[in-house]
């Protein structure tokens, strides 16, 4: 179950609550989260595979995803104050790889949806 998060760092630590797994099905995928510009931030990778989700801090080469934005955007994205696809139109979120994968990303880690 989504709840709002504090921080960029209980994001990560909570990714197991958000994450959807049977929305996963079929995803073999590593995503690194640049969030490294300005305070609060940071690397993370997190590897999807067999509807299962794994976080690891750092990022590693060849990923399936890259997304790049500021720590302050992606926490309010995550907690739904910020629309990702505002956020993209808007030069706030940055993706690189696989943007197909990107987009379903939503599903199996949705943003909070005030409920």
């Amino acid at each position: 179950m989504s709840r709002r998060v504090g921080s960029i760092q209980e994001y990560f630590e909570t990714l197991g609550e958000r994450f959807i797994a049977p929305a996963s099905k079929g995803v073999n995928a590593t995503i690194v989260f640049d969030l490294a510009e300005g305070p609060d931030g940071g690397q993370w990778t997190v590897t999807v595979q067999n509807e299962t989700c794994t976080v690891a801090t750092g990022k590693i080469e060849k990923p399936t995803v890259t997304i790049t934005m500021k720590p302050a955007d992606y926490l309010a994205m995550a907690n739904g104050d910020l629309d990702g696809t505002k956020a993209f139109l808007t030069r706030k979120l940055k993706v690189s790889g696989n943007i197909p994968m990107a987009q379903k990303m939503k599903a199996f880690l949705p943003p909070h949806s005030g409920k």
